[in-house]
């Protein structure tokens, strides 16, 4: 009987410890503009961190933050990724727009590439330029 017990014991302990969740490592940051403007109180912020390795196919996303905007420039954001997903080789990148009642207003125009390797500055300066 108490072999049963301690067996059943084992394999609980065993299940519980695979469900822990994965270590998550994050980047936080800022996206500014050079504009001297408000945005209005509708405007919404979109931050993804991206793998760009593959040039004839979308972007893998491993995570986005997405929402209305809370103030004015810079506008902090905080992406947490798996470092279990990250392939050596791979090319990542951090791409940020801002919309207004669902037009673009601005958006990233230059690669923000991210080693994940815990050795990336932060907070990183995520630039937007004004779409025309």
């Amino acid at each position: 009987m108490k072999k049963r017990s301690l067996l059943g014991l084992t394999v609980l302990l065993g299940a519980c410890q695979s469900m822990q969740p994965a270590p998550k490592a994050s980047l936080d940051g800022e996206v500014f503009y050079l504009q001297r403007i408000a945005l209005p109180p509708t405007a919404t912020l979109s931050v993804s961190l991206q793998d760009v390795s593959l040039m004839d196919a979308p972007a893998v996303v491993l995570d986005e933050q997405k929402g209305q905007v809370k103030g004015q420039v810079p506008l902090a954001f905080h992406l947490s990724y798996d470092p279990a997903q990250i392939k050596p080789g791979h090319r990542y990148s951090v791409s940020a727009r801002i919309e207004v009642d669902g037009k673009l207003m601005f958006i990233t125009t230059e690669n923000h590439a991210v080693q994940l390797d815990d050795k990336d500055p932060q907070p990183l300066k995520i630039r937007v330029d004004a779409v025309r």
